[in-house]
């Protein structure tokens, strides 16, 4: 019989053996203590910018504002407000003291900025969830309309209160030509800036710079409802009103609770529409809270009682908020369960 003859062995490769490592399995490579404490801690560097930033802008003006509040500030001690002397609670009870002119000042201040508050920003809201939910449809010109929704929104604010400052005046102003010249729905030309009107021109202003950042982000809260659930509540029989009803609004009632709490803050702080439209005295019909800490701080040069009016803003603001935020919660585990 012939010997069978067997298959040459392939030779490793050079420098390659084919064995493990003695100690047998390949052991992972460690890492050590200085490279660990790298990566978890670059998170932390990278939001350092921000974080002095926000130091340097926000708290600790903050800070220094709330220390004010608590000294007799006035012109005479402008120079060096450290020396000022020690107030105490001083200033907190001229500003609540609504028998006072000061508080009852304030405190019509305050009226007037919380109707305002409403009225701009159910408004804005309201103008800004009506015209998405027009633009979710598809027809010719839907992508210039969006555009031209959002050149308010796009405008600087000083240029644009100032255009409506023009608009509203009362011998030449577009508004009253067109309401009185053209339309004659007034008798007289009407004055928009000072007495019971100028609460109106406020209005319109805030409305119409304001309802773009609500249709925008109502807009963007549309995209992610499905369009199959339209389309089986058509094929149900509902109308377009049963949809909005049922499907859009709990859709977008997570967009909506954030859109409503920033309105809120922007509108109640809001200092740049007044303060361009009026000037340094805003009429009383539309003094709202911010012009008038101003006017307390900067035309009175009272600087402590101006003090402690933003801190109680302050301390307002963060008590709507938080109470907000927890009625919002508890309504979304309801809503889960």
């Amino acid at each position: 019989m012939t010997p069978t003859a067997t298959a040459p062995r392939e030779q490793a490769p050079a420098g390659r053996t084919g064995r493990r490592p003695a100690g047998g399995e390949d052991r992972p490579r460690r890492t050590g203590l200085p490279g660990r404490l790298r990566r978890a801690g670059l998170p932390y560097l990278l939001l350092l910018p921000a974080l002095v930033l926000e130091l340097l802008v926000h708290l600790v003006p903050m800070v220094v504002g709330t220390a004010m509040s608590f000294k007799e500030l006035t012109q005479f001690h402008i120079r060096n407000w450290g020396a000022a002397p020690w107030s105490g609670l001083g200033n907190y009870d001229v500003a609540v003291d609504f028998d006072a002119p000061v508080g009852q000042a304030l405190l019509h201040s305050f009226l007037v900025t919380c109707q305002f508050t409403v009225l701009s920003v159910g408004l804005c809201w309201l103008i800004g969830t009506a015209a998405a939910v027009f633009l979710q449809e598809n027809f010719r010109g839907r992508g210039l309309l969006r555009t031209l929704f959002l050149v308010p929104y796009a405008l600087p604010v000083y240029a644009a209160v100032i255009t409506w400052a023009f608009m509203f005046q009362r011998d030449n102003g577009l508004v009253n030509h067109v309401l009185h010249d053209q339309l004659g729905l007034t008798g007289t030309p009407p004055f928009w800036l000072i007495g019971d009107n100028s609460f109106i021109a406020l209005l319109t202003v805030s409305v119409w710079k304001g309802w773009p950042f609500a249709f925008l982000i109502v807009m963007a809260g549309l995209q992610n409802i499905p369009r199959e659930l339209y389309e089986a509540a058509a094929i149900d029989g509902a109308g377009t009103w049963q949809q909005i009803r049922r499907i859009t609004l709990p859709s977008l009632r997570p967009v909506n609770q954030v859109l409503v709490l920033v309105l809120f803050l922007w509108t109640f702080n809001d200092f740049n529409t007044p303060y361009v439209l009026f000037g340094k005295s805003a009429p009383e019909a539309a003094d709202l809270v911010s012009v008038h800490i101003y006017q307390s701080s900067f035309v009175t040069w009272n600087f402590g009682t101006g003090a402690a009016m933003s801190v109680l803003l302050l301390l307002f603001l963060l008590a709507v908020t938080g109470i907000y935020l927890l009625a919002t919660s508890r309504g979304r585990k309801t809503a889960d369960v």
